[in-house]
């Protein structure tokens, strides 16, 4: 996030909205003379005092095609496959989990994490200290350790790898990407994991910093699948927290004459994810793709959504349409009144990033207590869940309602398909999953509204709440 903006603003940039479009990467043949669906649709709401609550299910009926205010399906066009959804174990909320007793924590990461409940499924690690960490750290402190001898991920020894074991445990599937918010102090100017930039003669140790973390996570037990090169690459967050400004031929150099080589010699199929920051910076991920030293180790974009807006990652992908989009981070303010009740804003926020090519929606701590803490930075952030720091009883965000209505229905896989509008006010994204189930998630953030939903030659009436999230649920 840049130094300028706060995620509160985040969210009031969130609320203003963007017109998602782009171009199917396959179209298959016309579905006019297809079977009608059939069956009956289940429907979840999350609105007023609703909480994914199951509301009666609808039915369809034939199709007329005068109608208004409807929203259409056409599974026969097909974008984006989707890896999942999930948010972050910062060390802050790895800290909190471990608070809570084994019994209380072995239920509440069976609610998050288990595939049959949310199905976290897509969660970000943090590579040293973030702003979210009890304590300043990396894993090689102090005078200058070109061969990182002195290199320990003995810190995260005590909480933060056995609550990632614990979570893989509820769900084996689960993808983790990491991220470094500083490298060590002394690789760069100034000294200090307290902003300042990286400097460029110290590239070679610290590739070889990265392949020991993945060495040392997997073996004990925790494999990482991914790695961003740096958390928010444009910004040094004003020295207030751990941050590092990385120009763009520091992370086009880095990546294709260090890290991608360091990864494949030492056998490691851990993909590389370029930028970790904001959508206003799409145009130098472009510019990092066109590089074709870095292409060949690196094929996708993380992406934060504070500045900037959702249709920017569409510019992306028309320029690089074989890259993968990631959407990195987000999260609430537990300072707000409505964080218990946002979760139309971020429905919005998400079917924006989906409609304009992310493959997975990762959200910023999990977890927190009810002050948002630990917190070593200067940002308000609350968790996805919060767990009181005395009572320890859990409380869920309205960020945490709108994941319900994504992580509990799309799976690993599923394909977003072709949905149209002409209702005003209303955001939607649909999916079909690869055993033929369609997901439709609707997003109204405004007053109560009489739609049709409409696939090939049937219909079907639906009432959308105010300040709602609806999911409905079919099967082809």
């Amino acid at each position: 996030m840049s130094n300028d903006q706060t995620r509160r603003h985040f969210l009031k940039l969130s609320a203003m909205g963007l017109a998602a479009t782009g171009t199917a990467k396959m179209t298959f043949a016309s579905s006019a003379t297809a079977d009608p669906p059939q069956g009956e649709i289940t429907v979840r709401v999350t609105a007023g005092k609703q909480r994914y609550a199951a509301a009666s299910p609808i039915s369809w009926g034939a199709s007329d095609k005068r109608v208004e205010n409807a929203i259409e399906l056409d599974a026969g066009t097909k974008y984006q496959e989707m890896l999942g959804f999930g948010a972050a174990f910062t060390d802050a909320a790895c800290y909190t989990f471990n608070r809570l007793s084994a019994a209380a924590r072995e239920d509440l990461f069976h609610e998050l994490f288990h595939p049959s409940e949310m199905g976290l499924s897509v969660c970000r690690t943090c590579m040293g200290s973030s702003d979210y960490s009890t304590e300043v750290f990396s894993y090689d402190e102090g005078e200058p350790d070109l061969e990182m001898k002195r290199f320990s991920i003995a810190h995260d020894q005590a909480y933060v790898l056995p609550m990632l074991r614990e979570a893989r445990k509820a769900n084996p599937d689960m993808f983790l990407f990491s991220s470094p918010w500083s490298p060590p102090g002394w690789m760069k100017a100034g000294g200090s994991m307290l902003g300042g930039s990286m400097r460029q003669h110290y590239f070679a140790p610290y590739a070889q910093y990265f392949v020991k973390f993945l060495q040392g996570y997997a073996a004990e037990g925790v494999p990482i699948q991914a790695v961003t090169v740096q958390n928010e690459v444009d910004t040094d967050q004003d020295g207030r927290m751990p941050a590092c400004i990385w120009a763009q031929e520091y992370e086009i150099g880095f990546v294709k004459d260090h890290l991608g080589p360091q990864l494949q010699k030492n056998g490691l199929s851990t993909k590389i994810w370029i930028l970790d920051h904001n959508y206003n910076l799409w145009g130098r991920a472009v510019a990092e793709l066109d590089d074709p030293d870095l292409h060949k180790y690196c094929s996708a974009i993380a992406f934060h959504g504070y500045v900037g807006g959702a249709d920017m990652m569409t510019k992306a992908h028309e320029a690089h349409p074989e890259a993968q989009i990631y959407w990195t981070e987000g999260g609430p303010d537990y300072t707000q009144p409505d964080y218990e009740t946002d979760w139309a804003n971020w429905g919005q926020t998400y079917t924006q990033a989906i409609r304009n090519w992310s493959q997975s929606i990762t959200g910023w701590n999990l977890a927190l207590d009810e002050k948002g803490r630990p917190n070593i930075g200067p940002f308000s952030c609350g968790g996805m869940v919060t767990i009181h720091s005395q009572s320890k009883e859990i409380t869920r965000s309205g960020q945490y309602w709108a994941f319900a209505h994504f992580s509990r229905n799309v799976r690993r896989g599923a394909s977003r398909v072709r949905s149209t509008s002409t209702v005003q006010g209303v955001e939607h994204v649909a999916f079909q999953n690869r055993d033929g189930q369609i997901v439709l998630v609707l997003t109204n953030r405004g007053d109560a509204k009489t739609i049709t939903l409409k696939q090939r030659t049937k219909m079907a009436a639906l009432e959308l709440n105010p300040a709602s999230m609806t999911t409905l649920v079919w099967n082809e």
